[in-house]
């Protein structure tokens, strides 16, 4: 850990002294639910376990997947309190509540609220109460003002997810602790997998798509319209293009076609695009909806040739990490975190674009640029990457927490004091 970093986990410090005789720490963590099949809810699941599996009493804040009531999650790890989302949209009033109610069970402990959020999102005088760590992601340039403004803040300690991120943040005079996402090792080459009638079934079966194909994949998350953050239209113009005359090549669709989650109609872009539909395949959405289960998408993520996965910015890029652990090769953008988790594939340039609301730059991908890239990965000899796989190793779960939280979290308490709880008698 660097002097900087060092420097900066002395805020944890700020709060009145009252008594430093006990070791006890305990964590809020403010994200999706742990049993959420989004990519949040992936990490909270992933990080809280081991939370807890060292010790640290744990509960998570869900911005997403619980309502109008608590829960105990159980995990391998033992019992996972969840508090429910709020009337305001991002839970903004009742974090400060929950903060309190969690905390205050046991006053002498220390404490850490830890978000795992777009940081513009939260609003309020009340999060002062307590010493925050927020995981951001950056996926602009430079760093979104009202993103700067909330790690600017003495109670607030940044956490970069990515190596990007936390120079973007050091740009604009912000310093960072940098812990980047990780993944279970679940991800792997998985050539087959057990259906519901409990049969073995290829990859590519579970796709619907033949064996002696050639299989562009993407898995992302179908949200917004403008921007659509995902370049879903640069990417399947692209593919429409490299794929004409190419009988054996099939594209398969991990995300929603219709947009129900505030995204764009996908059918509509597919005719747009003159992409034959009988070589689209995608992802069951009522499965979807409900969650894939990772040994599925390591299935899935095996069956592919490539993972195109290009995009106006990633605060980080799970699917990049979890595709290349399965031996795929990625087609990604060469902006944000993005550029540095290529292990294996291709890096894709292209040009600014202005993000209003966001008061800072997005990338869009270049088209020429995906098509080339598509048609070296088919030139490719159909064999997983042992470049990949190895390049991935770096991000599994174990060896994310031993390098980069553990130290992170002993240093956030040991600068940290006892202090009163804001309210209470």
């Amino acid at each position: 850990m660097n002097k900087n970093e060092k420097k900066l986990l002395s805020k944890a410090s700020h709060l009145k002294i009252v008594k430093n005789n006990q070791k006890k720490e305990r964590i809020l963590f403010v994200s999706n639910a742990p049993w959420a099949s989004t990519g949040y809810g992936q990490q909270t699941k992933q990080v809280t376990s081991r939370f807890l599996n060292s010790g640290y009493p744990t509960a998570v804040a869900c911005l997403y997947g619980l309502e109008a009531n608590s829960t105990i999650y159980p995990t391998e790890s033992g019992p996972l309190y969840c508090y429910p989302r709020g009337a305001d949209a991002y839970s903004n009033d009742v974090i400060p509540a929950h903060a309190f109610d969690w905390f205050n069970q046991d006053p002498e402990a220390k404490r850490l609220l830890l978000t795992l959020f777009d940081t513009w999102v939260f609003k309020g005088e009340k999060w002062k109460d307590w010493p925050v760590a927020s995981w951001v992601p950056i996926d602009h340039t430079p760093v979104p003002p009202e993103v700067a403004q909330w790690c600017q803040q003495d109670f607030v300690t940044p956490i970069a997810m990515s190596k990007y991120g936390q120079e973007a943040l050091r740009k604009v005079n912000i310093d960072s602790v940098y812990i980047p996402h990780g993944i279970e090792k679940v991800f792997e080459p998985t050539e087959e997998i057990t259906d519901i009638k409990g049969n073995k079934i290829t990859a590519r079966e579970f796709m619907g798509i033949p064996e002696d194909a050639f299989v562009v994949g993407m898995n992302a998350a179908n949200k917004g319209i403008y921007p659509c953050r995902k370049a879903f239209g640069e990417n399947l113009l692209a593919f429409s293009m490299f794929a004409q005359k190419k009988e054996d090549v099939y594209l398969y669709l991990h995300t929603d076609p219709d947009g129900s989650l505030g995204g764009i109609k996908l059918n509509h872009l597919l005719i747009a695009c003159g992409i034959d539909r009988s070589k689209v395949r995608i992802a069951d959405p009522y499965q979807l909806r409900y969650g894939y289960s990772q040994e599925q998408l390591a299935c899935l993520y095996t069956g592919m040739d490539v993972l195109l996965a290009t995009s106006y910015g990633e605060g980080f890029g799970i699917p990049t990490i979890e595709a290349q652990a399965c031996g795929t090769p990625v087609i990604v953008s060469n902006f944000a975190a993005s550029a540095e988790l290529c292990g294996d594939g291709w890096l894709i340039n292209g040009q600014p674009l202005w993000d209003a609301p966001q008061k800072s730059f997005f990338h869009v991908p270049s088209v020429p640029e995906i098509i080339n890239a598509l048609s070296e990965a088919y030139k490719r000899d159909r064999i997983k990457s042992i470049k990949a796989m190895e390049f991935a190793q770096d991000y599994y779960a174990d060896a994310v927490y031993e390098k980069y939280w553990k130290p992170f979290l002993e240093a956030y308490f040991s600068a940290q004091e006892v202090s009163v709880i804001p309210g209470a008698e």
